[in-house]
């Protein structure tokens, strides 16, 4: 009986060593339990990892809200492109070009290495020209002057321009030399007194001048006639001339325009003696002579018709 019981009791002990050892699978279930942080065994792990596990940790703090909040959201957003364009488009076109295209008017400079030549204005001006001799004038000369230039491959004409001319020369007893010097030439006058045939006239003219009328063509230019007879007047008179062109040969011309000259014997006023007018001046009567000879000839020839009109009816009356 005895025997019996300590067989049943073994087998017992030994259903019961099975029954625990089958109903620990915590051997097979440990690798699950590496995610759990304590390292509690028995049945403790299953609850602590459920409950307060890391579920709530990795959910709430972890680093999800770190991630999200200050991440490269963030950072590119707010310093990326808006400082780095900001500074590009402020600093790039507005300095670097403004250097290039405020210095750059290099054209003005390339268009401006020819030489500068006198702008004449749209009519010559009239200047003022005097000699002295004994602290008294000998000579007085108002007229505006030009050049011309006419040939078939060049026209062009040169205005003096009277501020920028400056007088020379002097008189003499019976000659006196003006000569009017500017920056491009000068222009000469010679003039001579003739007590015998009671005159006072320019025997020379002369003029040089340095100017381009055309591109390309002949700068300088020169004048010289010695045997001419020109503003003649009487002696102590004036010479006088709205206008008058001078053939200097070669294509070119002196232009002279509102001329009053005269030379020696001026009174003490220094005012100019009567006016001896140009040719060109002077009034022509040839034209009021024909007109009046015209006109009398139609008298006549009028009063003859109606003479011999009115003898004609008296004729063919009879008398009784």
């Amino acid at each position: 009986m005895k025997a019996a019981v300590l067989v049943g009791c073994f087998l017992a002990a030994l259903s019961l060593t099975e029954t625990i050892q089958a109903a620990r699978p915590a051997a097979t279930m440990s690798p699950a339990g590496a995610f759990s942080p304590g390292p509690t065994p028995g049945p403790g792990p299953t609850t602590k990892p459920t409950t307060p596990g890391p579920t709530t940790k990795a959910t709430t703090p972890g680093p999800t809200t770190k991630a999200t909040t200050p991440g490269p959201t963030t950072k590119p957003t707010t310093h990326g492109p808006t400082t780095t364009n900001a500074n590009t488009t402020t600093h790039g076109p507005t300095t670097t070009n403004a250097n290039a295209t405020t210095p750059g008017p290099t054209t003005t400079n390339s268009t401006t290495p020819h030489p500068p030549t006198p702008t004449p204005p749209s009519s010559p001006t009239m200047g003022n020209y005097t000699l002295m001799k004994d602290k008294a004038i000998c000579l007085m000369a108002q007229m505006a002057l030009q050049i011309r230039l006419q040939t078939p491959k060049a026209t062009g004409t040169f205005i003096i321009q009277p501020n920028e001319t400056k007088v020379e020369g002097g008189c003499k007893d019976s000659t006196a030399n003006l000569t009017l010097v500017f920056r491009e030439g000068f222009i000469s006058f010679l003039y001579n007194k003739s007590v015998q045939d009671d005159r006072v006239y320019v025997n020379a003219l002369s003029f040089n001048l340095s100017y381009t009328f055309i591109k390309g063509g002949n700068k300088s230019h020169n004048a010289e006639n010695k045997t001419v007879h020109l503003f003649s007047a009487r002696v102590g008179h004036s010479y006088s001339c709205r206008e008058e062109s001078l053939d200097m040969g070669r294509g070119l011309f002196l232009d002279v325009t509102k001329d009053t000259m005269q030379a020696f014997n001026l009174t003490k006023g220094n005012e100019f003696g009567s006016p001896d007018p140009c040719p060109a001046d002077q009034p022509n009567y040839r034209v009021a002579v024909a007109v009046g000879v015209t006109l009398l000839v139609l008298i006549v020839v009028v009063l003859l018709v109606y003479l011999l009109g009115r003898r004609r009816r008296t004729d063919g009356y009879q008398s009784l």
